[in-house]
């Protein structure tokens, strides 16, 4: 069972994403690059961090099920690596698209029982609002 730390923090997670979304929307234009910047590599790296919280879920299955868990783990942080090496506006707007990606896993993981009980009602705000800020960004940087 996730306890309110876990929703305090995770909540409090989101302020970087809508900060830089803020920032390169309304800011003056020298600013702009830098909250570009800043919102594609905290999406990255909280992407990197949900794949991470897989691979610690997965320890808890069996070894007939851990194997292609421990692949899935690592697939967030390849991703987030190519995309941020190859940082575009477009690509900061797939990267949103992946983060939302992220929620079946989630889901499939507490259908395994590997995830706590209260962990879809986590994931899915914090991965809607992270997707919508990263794409958000992506989209205010391409205009």
């Amino acid at each position: 069972m996730l306890h309110r730390p876990a929703f305090l923090l995770g909540y409090a997670g989101l302020i970087p994403a809508f900060a830089a979304l803020g920032i390169a929307a309304f800011a003056p234009p020298e600013w702009r690059e830098l909250a570009f910047r800043a919102g594609a590599l905290y999406a990255g790296l909280i992407l990197s961090f949900l794949g991470g919280a897989w691979w610690g879920l997965a320890t808890r299955a069996g070894p007939e099920r851990a194997w292609p868990l421990y692949i899935l783990a690592v697939i967030p942080s390849l991703a987030a690596l190519v995309l941020l090496m190859l940082l575009t506006p477009e690509r900061l707007i797939l990267l949103g698209g992946l983060i939302a990606l992220t929620l079946p896993v989630d889901s499939m993981l507490l259908k395994m029982g590997l995830a706590p009980a209260n962990w879809m009602r986590l994931r899915i705000p914090l991965t809607v609002g992270l997707s919508l800020a990263t794409a958000g960004l992506g989209l205010v940087a391409v205009v």
